[in-house]
């Protein structure tokens, strides 16, 4: 169906009858409003990204800035006290935003659920459009859903987990709504479009409008998303400090300046989280040319690596002296039904993990899937029965600058399993991602964005400095394409030819090995592929 736009604005997606609300006028005003006060700084923020990359190329590396030295230092400033339905906050489920997964979630006894347009959403038009429609139901208790086998899907009765939406980063860019003749930001529209649905509806609620926020480099980015929210609340009507927003630390440049993100959202800030894929994947691409920061198989990087020991520790100490959340990071793992001695090796490496995130001092730990929320809870009740413990200060620990980057004490080896297992995950994220699927199943572990960003990334890092793996092969441009070959036809011969034509096999293959070959890189697998599913209508036509 067409649709009346505000002034300025552009939808160039298909709007379904059930969208329209969605995108009422005084919604598409809301987004572009936001988008003309702020998308300009953005835009400055992320070439400050490039510099910075240079900077790191020529060999500075990152320190706690001398600047806001008084910041860190002052121990009289706190952020705000939790929020309504943060306080436990023990188990945290995240995925995409469909419809079945959000009831799930909802009912699957964790304490709150991150609903994710970013990392495990592919950000087709359909995806993120129909995502806010089913947030908006959730919101009011109005949510269900009929499975095409029949099965019905409805919230149960009693306590729901509390909802807090994460929108995308900083960098990405959602090209079906146009403002001004130019795309808006991917972060403002999915911000905009929930919060003006759904904040003064949440707060009536007993909730809030609460956020995760992802991939920020700098306490400048975080000032940005203040700004965002106290302009958000402003035009609303709605008061400041009401929203409340999560900062994933999921990038080597953030942990550096852990309390001045706090600082800038402090009237807003619900905590950090070790956000450990991307956080691997930063540590990849921020040092990606030089030579000591090449890491073993992605497998062999674990929380007990010390500079990522040394992340967490300083995550919960910097958390804990300003009153907020240090949350901890997903455990890949998912239940494999089909083969009871895998489940339980991958079950105990779980226990094993959520255990050391309890007894470090972390308030709470995300899972993937809802089988895992009982196995995590039973964890955190028993070490930690009380809501959190934010009155652990961990005033023991000690990390400099140095510390989180140091590659002393990084064990494991390349392999030739793992160089052909970062070329199979990349692939086939890629393949489901162009797809319309952002979050996949693939050898018994939930991969998102992330964790193939970690393949893909390892692989033009091994290539551009020429690694050699355990058993002797030297990682080359043309051993890495000839891998890659042998793995579509693998899947080429699993799927057959018809179903392999119809599928995004080479196209993924294209993309990927441009970006494999130690030369140009490409920040994110997501604006790397980002064009490939834009559509302009319901038949498909390119933008």
């Amino acid at each position: 169906m067409s649709i009346q736009t505000a002034k300025g604005v552009s939808i160039l997606g298909p709007v379904k009858p059930q969208y329209a609300d969605i995108l009422s006028i005084p919604a598409q005003e809301f987004v572009a409003t936001l988008n003309r006060a702020f998308n300009g700084r953005r835009k400055e923020l992320l070439q400050r990204r490039v510099e910075r990359q240079k900077q790191l190329d020529a060999g500075k590396f990152p320190d706690f800035l001398p600047e806001t030295k008084a910041i860190r230092d002052d121990p009289t400033w706190k952020a705000a006290p939790p929020a309504p339905g943060l306080i436990d906050r023990r188990v945290e489920i995240t995925g995409p935003v469909d419809r079945k997964m959000v009831i799930n979630a909802l009912n699957s006894g964790a304490l709150t659920y991150m609903a994710d347009f970013e990392d495990s959403n592919a950000p087709t038009w359909e995806n993120n459009i129909s995502g806010q429609c089913n947030l908006r139901d959730a919101v009011r208790r109005q949510i269900d859903f009929q499975a095409p086998n029949g099965k019905y899907y409805k919230l149960k009765e009693g306590r729901l987990a509390t909802l807090l939406v994460r929108p995308r980063g900083w960098h990405l860019e959602e090209k079906h709504f146009l403002v001004d003749g130019e795309p808006v930001s991917g972060s403002i529209f999915d911000f905009a479009l929930y919060f003006f649905h759904n904040g003064a509806e949440s707060v009536r609620r007993g909730f809030g409008p609460y956020f995760y926020l992802p991939k920020m480099e700098s306490h400048l980015e975080a000032r940005l998303w203040n700004d965002v929210f106290n302009l958000a609340q402003d035009i609303l009507s709605i008061p400041r400090g009401t929203i409340r927003g999560t900062v994933l630390i999921e990038t080597i440049m953030a942990a550096y300046e852990m309390d001045e993100i706090i600082f800038e959202l402090r009237d807003h800030s619900s905590g950090l989280n070790c956000g450990r894929w991307d956080y691997i994947f930063s540590f990849i691409k921020k040092f990606r040319n030089h030579s000591q920061f090449v890491l073993p198989d992605r497998g062999d990087i674990t929380m007990t690596t010390p500079f990522m020991d040394a992340y967490v520790r300083l995550l919960i100490k910097t958390c804990h002296k300003r009153g907020v959340h240090a949350m901890g990071g997903m455990a890949a793992f998912i239940p494999i039904k089909d083969d009871p001695a895998k489940n339980d090796a991958a079950m105990a490496k779980v226990r094993a993990d959520k255990q050391r995130e309890v007894q470090a001092g972390h308030d709470g730990t995300w899972v993937a899937h809802p089988d895992l929320v009982k196995l995590a809870k039973d964890i955190f009740d028993k070490h930690m029965p009380q809501p959190n413990q934010l009155y652990i200060r961990r005033e023991d620990v000690e990390v400099t600058g140095a510390h989180l980057i140091s590659t002393q004490g990084v064990s494991g080896k390349i392999t030739d399993n793992g160089l052909r297992m970062n070329i199979d995950v990349a692939l086939q994220y890629m393949e489901a991602w162009l797809r319309g699927n952002g979050c996949v199943p693939i050898h018994n572990l939930m991969e998102d964005a992330a964790t193939a960003e970690i393949s893909r990334s390892q692989l033009w890092q091994w290539v551009r400095h020429r690694a050699r793996t355990a058993e002797g092969k030297e990682v080359t441009p043309e051993l890495v394409s000839k891998l890659l070959d042998e793995e579509v036809e693998k899947v080429k011969q699993r799927l057959g030819e018809q179903k392999f034509a119809a599928s995004k096999f080479e196209l993924a293959k294209k993309h990927l090995v441009g970006t494999i070959q130690g030369r140009e890189y490409s920040d994110f697998l997501t604006t790397l592929c980002y064009d490939s599913i834009l559509t302009l209508s319901a038949g498909g036509a390119k933008l």
